[in-house]
């Protein structure tokens, strides 16, 4: 029974390893489902400028108190102006609001706060502007119990049994443990603040640059600062024992700060591990641009899982191992020549980050430009080959279950293919363009024309489309919106190749390249071109287009 036990559970940790998620998914939703994920009048009158957090936690009760001051920008006028939705999970909960200084009632709706801000708008004149809504909480946050797949706040303890404690809380949302508008599209143009207050005999690290550190009465506190845009789930605390180290990368833009911080019995590890990140952070600007958040730094953080893109302060946990827990993703061999938690968590400073979905539907913005960096590294590291390969490899763990896109205004992403099957339908779009050159052009325009922005699946298609002057767009909805991957049925007739799309969408015309180098401007019609009988057996496509084939006898 325990073999059986063991046995099962290694398969289980084994899929969770292959198919991360942030999410469960859902088949049903409810109201508080639309709630979060739908901009509603209760959400669209107010625009949120930024959050400065502070949080107090007791890891004896694995309770947290706090306060977050959100400078919003409001029209006090139109549909739902009156009342305001804020974002909170149960089991936490709201202690008091302030609203442009004076206090105003509130209601509870499960995991939705009514502010009601109506009569603080009457009684004082307020017009419209820029003001604060300051709100105290407290409460049990959610914990995770299989961090960061299954989110909330993370109460371990390291090696030698101290405190060590961190929060993952992509796609259920940074409403698991703070009060705040809770969806991707409103993200804090102008920053935010996190004062974490600890004991003093542990080290408290956040997003951004350490702005402040105050001890007092056997209490510290560390009140870290992001200048730019950033999403709601990565303003992180980590809490723990730990030593800092520094280095300098001569980027695009100049001078950019890197900053490890790991848990003290590990340094030594850390400054020969982490000596990987210049060749990653020189990979990324390269095909992406440059690093999109100079002004805060780049940072990794040992964190008590095995990562998470958090933006300035990258969560590492891959155990100072190459590879993804020592193994190889793809099973090219290629995988093990680096630290997948580095290179990958840090490409979601581009995509993810800088760029980043309006809707949790649209993820795979994210994790299929993300996932593709890993490709782009290994190109510049091993060659085009090795980086060919690798992502032909990654094939073996796309399971077709659904589409990648998922539904709108619910808050759920779709099928967990938006890493491999995302990496691949760019690597695929990478072989149409045919020009490398233009290739990189295009991801590099992305970020800098969607800068510091959040987005839909239709400008970021929208864009490639101008960019390569090419319609992609029934490419894009055969691999995004269908789960059914396009066959490409081949016939010899003679010194004729008949060819045909079979097993797609109405209008499926994406053109392929035999090995041979000729072309295939294939459709859902049988079309033809002369061949050399000889080599007709020989003819195949070429691999990097992510299809399947066959061959009619």
């Amino acid at each position: 029974m325990k073999r059986t036990i063991g046995f099962l559970a290694f398969c289980l940790f084994t899929t969770v390893l292959t198919h991360a998620q942030p999410l469960n998914h859902k088949d049903q939703f409810n109201r508080q489902d639309s709630l979060r994920g739908t901009l509603n009048q209760y959400r669209t009158w107010w625009n949120v400028l930024r959050y400065d957090i502070s949080v107090t936690p007791d890891f004896n009760t694995r309770t947290i108190k706090g306060k977050n001051t959100i400078t919003l920008w409001d029209s006090a006028v139109g549909p739902g102006s009156h009342t305001l939705q804020l974002d909170l999970q149960d089991p936490m909960q709201v202690d008091s609001v302030y609203f442009g200084g004076q206090p105003v009632s509130f209601k509870r709706d499960k995991n939705v706060y009514w502010i009601y801000v109506r009569d603080s708008l009457a009684k004082y004149k307020i017009t419209p502007g820029e003001r604060k809504l300051e709100v105290v909480f407290s409460g049990v946050p959610r914990p995770a119990y299989n961090a960061p797949w299954d989110g909330g706040w993370i109460w371990k303890k390291d090696e030698k049994g101290r405190p060590f404690i961190s929060v993952a809380c992509q796609g259920l949302g940074a409403s698991v443990w703070y009060p705040c508008k809770d969806h991707q599209s409103d993200e804090p143009e102008k920053g935010a603040s996190l004062t974490i207050n600890v004991p003093d005999t542990l080290v408290a690290v956040g997003n951004g640059k350490l702005k402040s550190k105050t001890t007092h009465d056997g209490l510290a506190s560390y009140t870290w600062e992001v200048n730019n845009p950033i999403n709601n789930y990565n303003i992180i605390p980590y809490i723990g024992k730990y030593v800092n180290f520094t280095e300098t990368y001569a980027g695009e833009k100049g001078n950019l700060s890197c900053s490890y911080w790991v848990l003290d019995y590990n340094l030594d590890k850390a400054k020969k591990q982490f000596e990987q990140v210049k060749a990653t952070l020189k990979s990324m600007e390269y095909w992406f641009g440059p690093y999109p958040f100079y002004e805060d730094g780049f940072k990794l953080v040992e964190a008590p899982h095995l990562g998470m893109e958090h933006q300035s302060a990258v969560a590492y946990g891959n155990k100072y191992m190459n590879g993804y827990f020592g193994r190889d993703l793809s099973g090219s061999g290629w995988g093990k020549n680096w630290d997948y938690i580095i290179v990958h968590e840090s490409g979601h400073e581009w995509f993810g980050n800088n760029i980043t979905t309006k809707d949790i539907a649209d993820m795979w913005v994210h994790e299929g430009f993300t996932d593709y960096s890993e490709t782009l590294f290994i190109e510049l590291q091993y060659g085009k080959k090795a980086a060919d390969e690798y992502v032909q490899g990654l094939r073996k763990n796309i399971e077709n279950d659904k589409p990648i896109i998922g539904p709108y205004g619910v808050n759920q992403e779709g099928s967990g293919d938006m890493y491999y099957k995302g990496a691949n339908l760019i690597h695929t779009i990478r072989q149409i363009v045919n020009d490398d050159n233009k290739f990189r052009e295009i991801l590099r325009g992305l970020n800098k024309t969607f800068y510091h922005q959040t987005v839909t699946t239709k400008q970021i298609e929208d864009y490639i489309n101008a960019q390569t002057g090419k319609n992609l767009s029934s490419v894009f909805d055969q691999y995004l919106r269908t789960r059914e991957i396009p066959v490409l049925r081949m016939e010899v007739d003679g010194k004729k190749l008949k060819y045909k799309w079979d097993n797609c969408i109405d209008n499926f015309d994406m053109p392929v390249k035999l090995t041979n180098g000729q072309w295939l401007m294939a459709t859902t019609k049988w079309q033809q071109i002369k061949i050399d009988d000889k080599n007709a057996k020989d003819l195949k496509v070429d691999p990097n287009f992510y299809i399947q084939t066959k061959m009619e006898d």
